[in-house]
């Protein structure tokens, strides 16, 4: 499994507009790819937001990057040129823990 995530640094006033957006167009969209099995948006501050993507197989994470980020990027910079500072990360799963086992 691999763990994209994205943090998001936002201008205050942003932010509702942001929420919106991630909420009702980018991530739907994202998740539309077929790329991602689960997708996450968490806030951790007033102004900082993380959306954490679960890809399947490193395959679908490169089929992402490779047919879909540049446009999926390019669309989120023409909603907010400004006022939003991405960071990004790729996690891959080394192993799980579950309860009772």
């Amino acid at each position: 499994m691999i763990l994209y995530e994205v943090s998001v640094e936002v201008r205050a006033d942003l932010c509702t507009a942001f929420v919106d957006y991630m909420r009702g167009k980018h991530l739907p969209e994202i998740l539309a790819t077929g790329c991602f099995a689960h997708i996450r948006f968490d806030q951790t501050s007033e102004t900082l937001y993380r959306t954490c993507y679960q890809a399947e197989t490193e395959d679908d994470y490169e089929r992402y990057l490779n047919q879909h980020a540049t446009t999926m990027r390019a669309d989120f910079m023409q909603h907010f040129p400004e006022g939003c500072v991405p960071s990004r990360q790729v996690f891959r799963e080394l192993f799980q823990l579950q309860r009772g086992q």
